[in-house]
């Protein structure tokens, strides 16, 4: 009975071997085709060469993960500062600034491109090379460790770059010393006086200090000195770059204690020229041009009112024009005095017409009233039809008409006058007192205008000679 089991079993396996060899066979013929198919694709992917370092094992993150256990990242705790408890760690800061993007007037804050390096040594950086060469990371290592929070004071805004990666850059050396540079734009307050606007100089800086860290913890220094501020070919619209330099000093804030902060201090000088095309040559016509109504006859009243008016609104409009690009200062600005002393110039043109054409009437009234002039006599009219009143004749009363062709002319006897003649060499000199002048003046109105020919242009003259040496 047991030899027939035996017998049984023998059978079975004898029947059931070929089929598993015949399965093993086809599964290796699938593997086969697959494999055979594969490369067919990566054939013609690569332009019928199939590349080998496809097979191997992704190397950046390989790399990635030797370089993290290199510097022995996971050892240590990165939210604490390098040597803690013991003296301030020095940090030394290196600026190259890039442009200055704008300046702004109205805000008094200025825009600037820089790229910020810092230097310290991490000895848990630290690690062993046969070469000395340094490891260079971006901004995905720099997460993981400890770098310096410096920050801009004053600042406005500020981002770091991001195209098409953000602009971070991490050098790491064996000895664990460490280069971190970034690329930023900041805007900063500046604080201006504008007492000399548009002849001004402006002192403006950009200043450093770490955030969290005070001078016990922190040391901020520039690293080369003098030499540790660098800029490129930078050219403005409106001004002039003077100077660059750097300079250090310290911050106290009562809760938290004393800081290391650094200075980027840069000198502005305004261009001037652009403000004189703007503003001052304007200004200057339009002065000149309202003493034109001192050459215009004084009973031409349209003529000279419409001028003296034109003059006085265009002086309010670039009056308007300057201050609505300037900030709302409680002080006076060099170019407020210049602009107001002219609209001064130009407002008393029009206050002299006002006086002359008054005067003028005053005149003619006791003229009439002494009978020089004809009763029927229309000064609107005169100006209408003549267009021009002559000072220099005497208007006498209109004599009747002789009858005879012949006339005679009658001349009154002079009186006769108890002062003995002058003798030879003496010369008469007629006193009059300032009151008798001003009624002269007065009593002849045309002089006003002649004076003021001479009066205004003098006056003016004399204002911009004060005025340019003392700004400029």
């Amino acid at each position: 009975m047991i030899f027939a089991v035996s017998v049984l079993r023998l059978m079975c396996l004898a029947w059931l071997m070929p089929v598993a060899l015949l399965k093993g066979s086809n599964t290796q013929n699938q593997r086969r085709h697959k494999d055979v198919y594969l490369g067919e694709n990566t054939r013609h992917k690569h332009g019928g060469r199939i590349d080998f370092k496809t097979k191997k094992s992704d190397s950046t993150k390989s790399l990635l993960i030797k370089s993290e256990q290199l510097l022995r990242i996971e050892d240590h705790d990165f939210a604490m500062r390098p040597g803690f408890g013991g003296s301030a760690i020095p940090v030394g800061i290196d600026v190259q600034v890039e442009s200055i993007d704008s300046i702004s007037e109205v805000n008094m804050d200025f825009t600037m491109t820089l790229y910020l390096r810092h230097y310290w040594q991490d000895d848990r950086l630290a690690f062993p090379s046969s070469n000395n060469k340094s490891r260079t990371f971006d901004a995905r290592l720099v997460k993981k460790i400890w770098v310096p929070d410096v920050f801009f004071v004053h600042s406005k805004r500020s981002f770091i770059h991001d195209t098409t990666m953000e602009n971070i850059m991490l050098r790491v050396y064996p000895d664990g010393n460490i280069l971190y540079s970034v690329r930023i734009t900041v805007t900063a307050l500046c604080s201006m006086d504008f007492s000399r606007f548009p002849l001004d100089t402006q002192n403006c800086s950009l200043e450093l200090e770490s955030y969290a860290y005070n001078e016990n913890d922190l040391m901020l220094y520039w690293k080369n000195g003098n030499d540790s501020l660098r800029t490129d070919e930078i050219a403005l619209s409106q001004f002039f770059i003077e100077e660059f330099h750097p300079s250090f000093g310290l911050a106290f804030y009562s809760s938290t204690g004393w800081y290391n902060r650094l200075y980027i201090n840069f000198i502005l000088r305004r261009h001037i020229f652009f403000f004189m095309l703007q503003t001052y040559f304007p200004t200057m016509l339009m002065v000149m041009l309202s003493w034109v109504s001192f050459w215009i006859d004084r009973r031409a009243v349209p003529a000279r009112v419409s001028l003296g008016i034109t003059t006085v609104l265009t002086m309010s409009t670039i009056i308007t024009g300057v201050s609505a690009s300037m900030p709302q200062v409680s002080y006076v600005k060099a170019v407020d005095i210049y602009l107001w002393a002219s609209f001064l110039f130009v407002f008393l043109s029009v206050i002299e017409y006002a006086a002359v054409n008054y005067f003028t009437t005053v005149e003619e009234m006791k003229k009439l009233r002494k009978g020089k002039l004809p009763v029927s006599y229309d000064a609107t009219q005169a100006m209408a039809y003549d267009g021009c009143f002559h000072d220099d004749i005497d208007v006498s009363p209109f004599p009747e008409l002789p009858t005879t062709p012949s006339t005679t002319r009658t001349i009154p006897p002079r009186a006769s006058s108890t002062e003995p003649p002058p003798t030879e060499g003496t010369r008469l000199w007629r006193k009059r007192s300032v009151g008798k002048n001003i009624r002269f003046i007065m009593s002849n109105s045309y002089m006003i205008d002649s004076y003021s020919r001479i009066i205004f242009p003098l006056a003016y003259l004399l204002f911009n000679i004060i005025y340019w040496c003392i700004y400029s």
